[in-house]
């Protein structure tokens, strides 16, 4: 599973790679055709926070297979992913939408038969593989994962310290195909603005070989330059650039909108009545039945959706978001 030759060719490839301040303005449909079947997809965020739901939406309608998809605490999309084809395989420390809702029932089902690989790493660890396919190094040591279960499943190696002789756990680059985020702003150039949390967002897109990000609303560049600290991802590091509102939904987007617990519900509900075909048949009534992201979002209602901002705003001081 873990192959370092791909971190040096990853380094090699993004060091010839110039990333122009043109408009890379997309439809969520062009910019997923930048995925290959076969493919590692990325996806930023955590659990229900700031997934870019639309591109992954995107990605089930264009019926990509054979992905590798690789997340910090994942959520429900990686059951829709394998449930739809998509994924045979995921690199991840958890998978599932939350405590209240159980253990991910589809995740099992295909794991459990053989149908996927399921590589579990620490939260800690998968955050250093990231970091370090960034720094363009094949690897970072660290100590999370040595003496578990984990460590010998995923074929994890450990190197000395040539300093204090001490074992240390060497974990290898991540260097996705391609990494998905979703922000809450971004200039037509790609440099994309992120409201609280950045999650691993960063390190991701950095060491990814290309970035699609979508925001909540694309700005004037006039607008992103006035608060350069808050710009997490350069323009130079993005392919393609989409404008989506409420683009994480039924995730929550810090500041504009909270997550649909209650989408969660029904989701989750209609996996306990029907395995992995209820899993199926939300990918076919929300991601394939609608031409774009716009078309589910009408279909959620817009009462719906301003309820989930009134929530946010109540969680946040005064000027917290721009």
């Amino acid at each position: 599973m873990i192959d370092p030759v791909r971190s040096l060719e990853a380094r090699r490839e993004q060091e010839a790679t110039r990333r122009e301040a043109v408009d890379k303005v997309t439809s969520e449909s062009e910019a997923v055709a930048l995925i290959a079947d076969g493919d590692h997809v990325a996806i930023g965020g955590t659990c229900y926070s700031r997934t870019p739901m639309a591109l992954l939406f995107a990605l089930l309608r264009s019926r990509r297979r054979d992905l590798t998809v690789s997340r910090p605490l994942s959520s429900f999309e990686m059951e829709l992913l394998l449930a739809s084809g998509t994924a045979s395989r995921l690199v991840t420390t958890w998978v599932g939408i939350g405590l209240k809702w159980g253990l991910p029932l589809v995740l099992r089902h295909y794991v459990e038969n053989g149908l996927a690989t399921y590589e579990e790493w620490s939260h800690l660890a998968i955050g250093l593989r990231y970091r370090a396919g960034a720094m363009g190094v094949p690897f970072l040591p660290g100590l999370s994962m040595l003496g578990s279960d984990l460590a010998s499943a995923v074929g994890l190696k450990s190197v000395e310290c040539p300093y204090t002789g001490e074992r240390l756990a060497a974990y290898p680059a991540l260097n996705p195909d391609v990494a998905l985020v979703h922000a809450h702003r971004a200039d037509k150039f790609g440099n994309a603005q992120v409201d609280g949390y950045f999650h691993m967002d960063v390190d991701m897109t950095r060491a990814a070989r290309k970035v699609i990000v979508s925001a909540e609303q694309i700005v004037e560049p006039e607008r992103i330059a006035a608060e350069p600290a808050q710009t997490i991802i350069p323009h130079f590091a993005v392919d393609a650039v989409v404008e989506v509102p409420y683009g994480a939904y039924p995730a929550e987007c810090y500041g504009l909108y909270e997550a649909d617990y209650g989408h969660f519900d029904d989701y989750v509900n209609e996996v306990r009545r029907a395995g992995a075909d209820g899993a199926r048949s939300y990918v076919e009534r929300n991601a394939y039945g609608h031409e774009d992201f716009a078309g589910f979002l009408e279909a959620v209602g817009a009462d719906r959706l301003a309820s989930l901002g009134a929530a946010a705003r109540q969680l946040v001081p005064a000027g917290a978001t721009r």
